[in-house]
């Protein structure tokens, strides 16, 4: 936001800059040529009159040798750098201040153009000098006579030097205002995006589960950027209430069921032995529901339990899943399954993760229980642990029948059940997820890559320190 900000401002001001010294450029460039033709054209008709009478002397003594005195056309072309050139009524030059006199120029436009009388100013390209010149060229007349003109001619380069320098100026103060608007702007942009980041880094906080984060407020802020940290704050807290209420009733609820559904499947066990055998079936499935429904209250306190926060350990990945698996062992050989555990090699870095106490405990057991529940007799169940960017990825690969992309999606979700002829709450999976979030961490349901099955990766965050709890 900062820098889009300040790209704006920086946008505006360019623009402001460019229509304002563009123009400004322009004109100087144009005043600069008009102003020069005008000091020229005044300048030579101050030559013209410098040199008129000794002009006008060799129109009434024919035959006498006309003599100027060139010093003041050196002395100006030495205070202004401008080319002086006076020539005769015949177009012969008397005074040239760069090139030898006399020669004749008769041919050249501007001389003709002055002998017939008139005054006439202009660009043109200079053979001899080999370069644009800009020139005035005036005749020296008293009495509608023309006794000779008068040429001041000026290199094109010194006025667009002159002109170049002033361009040049002008950059150098749009470079000074677009710092100067950098630094100021992205103070502005700072202060307005400074607590818009505030509070985007509380949204993702609350996002994430963590209500306690505090959307703090500086004097400073615009008025409508506090009210709306303040809403935050009131909005967070009173879900934080909500939830809180919420866990504690599951909870609650979850633990006082416990206690009579246990009664009654002890009532149902002691009524067994004085039923008929007509209605013991229906006695024996009177238990299973109560053991159904003692699971799934079981599970809806644990799953209560994941959603409170807890502190996060460092655990030993690789020794935690040895542990399990052989743990598991006996029931998969019950099951006809083989569980094979794929460690990283030993040349590898720790596999230490941050996890929350007991979690990675439960969520292998509830994984595990789902792939010997879906695996057929024969088949092997891996669990393996591999690097996952700065992390650890914990994977159980099973080799039963799989799930669709959209079931991979519903399978993470609490009471959903794919087969509902398997016993189950549908809350294992969720748990498994809840609990892998409350360390940072992550659940996915992958395809088996090696034929058909499912595979359930926790992604696990590494661990800060190298205390590692088993």
């Amino acid at each position: 936001m900062t820098r889009r900000l300040l790209l704006s401002y920086l946008s505006v001001t360019a623009l402001v800059l460019l229509l304002l010294e563009i123009p400004l450029g322009l004109f100087y460039q144009r005043w600069e040529r008009e102003r020069l033709f005008a000091g020229l054209a005044g300048d030579a008709s101050v030559l013209a009159t410098i040199y008129e009478d000794a002009l006008e002397l060799t129109v009434h003594q024919p035959g006498a040798t006309p003599v100027l005195d060139g010093t003041p056309a050196t002395q100006y072309q030495e205070r202004t750098g401008a080319r002086v050139v006076v020539v005769d009524r015949a177009g012969i030059s008397l005074i040239d201040t760069e090139q030898p006199a006399p020669r004749d120029l008769s041919g050249r436009p501007e001389i003709t153009v002055a002998l017939d009388g008139r005054s006439t100013t202009g660009t043109r390209y200079s053979e001899t000098l080999r370069t644009d010149l800009f020139y005035v060229a005036v005749p020296v007349a008293s009495g509608g006579a023309v006794y000779g003109a008068v040429r001041v001619s000026f290199e094109t380069a010194q006025l667009e030097a002159h002109v170049r320098r002033f361009h040049l100026g002008l950059a150098a103060v749009a470079v000074v205002v677009l710092a100067t608007m950098t630094f100021v702007g992205w103070v502005i942009a700072r202060s307005i995006s400074s607590p818009v980041t505030r509070l985007r880094r509380a949204a993702e906080q609350y996002a994430s589960g963590d209500l306690t984060a505090v959307v703090a407020a500086d004097r400073d802020d615009p008025e409508e950027l506090r009210a709306l940290s303040d809403t935050m704050a009131t909005m967070a807290e009173r879900l934080a209430g909500v939830l809180q209420e919420q866990r504690a009733f599951v909870a609650d609820a979850s633990h006082q069921l416990r206690t009579p559904l246990t009664a009654l499947r002890l009532r149902l066990e002691n009524l067994q032995p004085r039923v008929a055998d007509r209605e013991a079936a229906d006695l024996e499935s009177a238990i299973e529901e109560t053991d159904r429904l003692s699971s799934l209250v079981n599970d809806l306190l644990a799953l209560a339990r994941t959603d409170r926060s807890r502190e996060v350990v460092t655990v030993a990945l690789d020794e935690l899943a040895a542990e399990r698996v052989d743990t598991w062992g006996a029931l998969a050989e019950a099951h006809a399954v083989r569980l094979a555990l794929v460690l990283p090699a030993p040349s590898q870095r720790p596999a230490l993760v941050r996890a929350v106490p007991g979690a990675l405990e439960q969520i292998l057991d509830n994984v595990l229980d789902n792939a010997l529940a879906v695996s057929p007799a024969g088949a092997t169940i891996e669990v393996g642990i591999s690097p996952a960017g700065s992390g650890w990825a914990l994977s159980v690969t099973d080799a039963g029948p799989g799930l669709s992309d959209e079931d991979k999606q519903k399978a993470l979700r609490r009471f959903w059940r794919g087969d509902s002829s398997r016993p189950g709450s549908g809350l294992g999976l969720a748990i498994a997820g809840a609990l892998a979030a409350a360390g940072g961490g992550s659940l996915e349901l992958q395809d088996n890559p090696a034929g058909p099955g499912l595979r359930a990766v926790v992604r696990l965050e590494p661990a800060i320190d190298a205390t590692a709890r088993r």
